[in-house]
C-alpha cells in the first residue's frame, strides 16, 4: 500500500475521534449553552467531517486523496472555535499522514497547514485569545507538529531506502538464482556434449588399430592408450594408464644416443631424462617423426616410426604429449635384406664388370689382326655400357654404404667455385649433345668450405646430369654460386618438364622416379638425388627443391663455410 492508498483508513481515526469529542462535549452540554456562532462551529465540524470522511471513501487512490488530510484541519479548527484547545491534538493525526507523504516539502506543508489550522480558529468569534496561549499554539505547536513530521518523513523515507534496496537484492539474487539455474543447464548440456564428445573420442582412437596412440601428462604418465597400442605392445589399458611411463617401454640405449645428440652432458642433471629426450622437440612446440624401438610386454622389440606432437588446452597451454606410431617392423627387416641384396650383387658385379673393361681395352690395343671400323664401333659401344654398368655399380655400393652410415669422408679444404666450375666443364659435352645451353655463375668471392672435394663433386655431377637430362633441346640450365650469411649455396635451375609437386618431397628415395621421368622414358635408376642428399647431409648441409611442372625445376643445396663444419 502506498502513501495515498486507501485514504479512508487513514481518515476514519480522524472522523470518529472529531465525532466522539463533540459527543462528549454535547453530552456535558458545553455547545448548548454556547452561542450561536459556537453552536454553527459544531455543525460545521460534523458536516466536514461526515463530506471529507464520503470524500476519502470515494477517491481510493486517485491523487484526490492528498487533500483528505487538508480538508481535516479546516474541520479541526472549527472543532477548536466551537469546543476549544482540546481538538488541537487531533491535528497530530493529520500531520502524521502528511508527514508520510514522499518529500521533505511535506514536513514544511505539514507546519504551515497546523499554523494555518490554529489560527482559522482563532478568526471564529466564539474564540477566546488567551495571549498566553497564542504563542504556544502558532509557534510552538505548529514546530513541534513539523518535528514530529519531519522524525516520521525521515523514518519513512529511510524505510523505504531500505525496502528499496531489500527489493533491489531480492531481484538481484532472482536473477542470480535464474543465472544460476541457467548455468547448470548449461553445464548439463555441455556436460552431455563432452560426454558425447569423449565417447566419439574413444570410438575414433579404438577404431585406429594400425597405429598406436598413447597420450601422457607433462612427466611421462600414461594416461590415453587406444586399440592399436594395446595390439602393438601387448598390454591393456587398464593395466598401464596411469600406472607406467611411455619411457619405460623405449630401449634405454636409443634414449641415452638421443640425449647425447639433444646435447645433454654425461652426468646432467636433467629430471626424467628418458622422457626429455622423447619429447624435447615438442616441448619446444614443434613436432618430430622418428624411428623408435618400442618394447612389448613379454620383451619383444617392435620398431614403430613414432610421430610427437604437444597436447593443448584451451588456453594455449602444454599439459601433456601424444605419440601416434606406426609399426615398420617388417619395413625394416625389408630394408635390411634390401641393403644386404645391394651390397651383395654390387661387390660380385663389380669384379666382373672390371674384368669385362679390361678385355675389351686389350682388344682395342690388339694389333694383330688388325680390327676393323665395324669392330671397333661395337667395342665402344661395349664399353659406354660396362663403363655405365660400373657406375650402375659404384652407385649401389655408395647407397649400400649411406644405409650402414660407412661411406668414408676424407675432409680438407675446397674452394667451392673451383669444384663447381669442374663439374661444369665435365658436363658441358653432354650439354653440347643434348643442345642445352650451360651457364656457369661462380661467386664473387672464393668460398671455402670443409669437406671431401670429391664427394661435393659427385654431388655436382648427378645435379647437373639430371638438369640435362631432363631438359629438352634448346633448354638453358644454369649454375649460381653464392655466399649467404655462413653458407655457401649452390643452385642449379633447369628449364625442363618439372616435378609434381606431392612428389618432391619423395625425390631422395632410393630408386623412385618422378612420374614426368617415367613418362618421358628418361634412363635413369633413382639412385642420384637419394647420394646427392647424403653427401650434402654428411658434410653439414641441407638439399632442397623448387620444381613447376613443364616450366622447370631448382635444386640448392647448402654447405658451411670453413669453420662452420659439424
Amino acid at each position: 500500500m502506498t502513501l495515498s492508498d486507501a485514504p479512508m483508513i487513514r481518515q476514519a481515526p480522524i472522523s470518529v475521534a472529531l465525532i466522539l469529542v463533540l459527543v462528549v462535549a454535547a453530552i456535558d452540554g458545553g455547545f448548548v449553552e454556547s452561542t450561536n456562532a459556537a453552536y454553527w462551529a459544531t455543525w460545521a465540524t460534523l458536516g466536514i467531517a461526515v463530506a471529507v470522511s464520503i470524500l476519502a471513501s470515494a477517491v481510493h487512490s486517485t491523487a484526490l486523496g492528498i487533500a483528505v488530510p487538508f480538508i481535516s484541519m479546516v474541520a479541526i479548527a472549527f472543532g477548536r472555535a466551537a469546543i476549544g484547545p482540546t481538538v488541537t491534538l487531533l491535528l497530530l493525526l493529520c500531520v502524521l499522514w502528511i508527514a508520510l507523504l514522499p518529500g521533505r516539502r511535506w514536513v514544511v506543508i505539514s507546519g504551515l497547514s497546523t499554523l494555518a489550522a490554529v489560527a482559522l480558529s482563532y478568526v471564529w468569534p466564539t474564540t477566546v485569545i488567551d495571549p498566553t496561549h497564542v504563542v504556544m499554539e502558532l509557534v510552538i505547536t505548529p514546530l513541534m507538529f513539523s518535528t514530529i513530521a519531519a522524525v516520521i518523513n525521515r523514518v519513512i523515507e529511510d524505510n523505504k531506502a531500505r525496502m528499496e534496496s531489500n527489493e533491489l537484492l531480492v531481484r538481484q539474487r532472482e536473477e542470480a538464482l535464474a543465472d544460476a539455474v541457467d548455468l547448470v543447464s548449461r553445464l548439463r548440456e555441455n556436460e552431455a556434449q563432452l560426454e558425447s564428445a569423449g565417447y566419439l573420442f574413444r570410438s575414433v582412437l579404438d577404431s585406429v588399430t594400425r597405429q598406436s596412440v598413447i597420450g601422457t601428462d607433462l612427466s611421462g604418465l600414461i594416461d590415453v592408450w587406444n586399440t592399436g597400442a594395446q595390439t602393438m605392445l601387448g598390454l591393456n589399458a587398464a593395466d598401464v594408464v596411469g600406472n607406467r611411463y611411455i619411457h619405460e617401454f623405449h630401449r634405454d640405449e636409443e634414449l641415452h644416443e638421443r640425449a647425447r645428440e639433444l646435447g645433454y652432458p654425461a652426468g646432467a642433471t636433467v629430471l626424467n631424462p628418458g622422457f626429455s629426450a622423447l619429447v624435447e622437440v615438442a616441448r619446444l612446440g614443434g613436432s618430430e617423426d622418428r624411428d623408435w624401438t618400442y618394447l612389448r610386454a613379454n620383451g619383444d622389440e617392435v620398431f614403430a616410426h613414432v610421430a610427437v606432437t604437444p597436447r593443448i588446452d584451451e588456453n594455449g597451454r602444454t599439459v601433456g604429449y601424444i605419440f601416434v606410431g606406426a609399426d615398420v617392423t617388417d619395413k625394416k627387416e625389408l630394408a635390411k635384406l634390401q641393403d644386404e641384396f645391394v651390397g651383395l650383387v654390387s661387390h660380385e658385379l663389380r669384379t666382373p664388370v672390371s674384368s669385362i673393361l679390361g678385355y675389351l681395352e686389350l682388344m682395342r690395343d690388339a694389333t694383330e689382326p688388325p680390327l676393323s671400323d665395324e669392330q671397333l664401333q661395337y667395342l665402344g659401344v661395349a664399353e659406354r655400357n660396362a663403363h655405365r654398368l660400373l657406375r650402375l655399380v659404384g652407385d649401389l655400393l655408395f647407397t649400400a654404404q649411406v644405409a650402414a652410415h660407412k661411406f668414408p669422408i676424407e675432409a680438407a679444404e675446397v674452394d667451392l667455385n673451383g669444384v663447381v666450375q669442374a663439374s661444369v666443364e665435365s658436363a658441358r659435352p653432354a650439354s653440347q649433345t643434348a643442345n642445352v645451353l650451360l651457364l656457369l655463375r661462380p661467386a664473387d668471392s672464393h668460398p671455402v668450405v670443409w669437406g671431401d672435394a670429391t664427394r661435393i663433386a659427385q654431388a655436382c655431377d648427378n645435379l647437373l646430369s639430371n638438369a640435362i637430362k631432363f631438359t629438352p633441346r634448346g633448354g638453358t640450365v644454369s649454375v649460381n654460386v653464392s655466399i649467404e650469411g655462413e653458407f655457401a649455396r649452390i643452385a642449379i635451375r633447369d628449364t625442363g618438364m618439372g616435378i609434381p609437386p606431392d612428389e618432391i618431397a619423395m625425390l631422395s628415395t632410393r630408386f623412385f622416379r618422378a612420374s614426368t621421368a617415367t613418362r618421358s622414358a628418361v634412363q635413369g635408376v633413382g639412385l642420384g638425388l637419394s647420394i646427392t642428399k647424403a653427401i650434402v647431409t654428411a658434410h653439414g648441409g641441407e638439399l632442397s627443391a623448387e620444381s613447376e611442372v613443364g616450366v622447370g625445376t631448382t635444386f640448392t643445396f647448402t654447405l658451411p663455410l670453413r669453420g662452420r663444419a659439424a
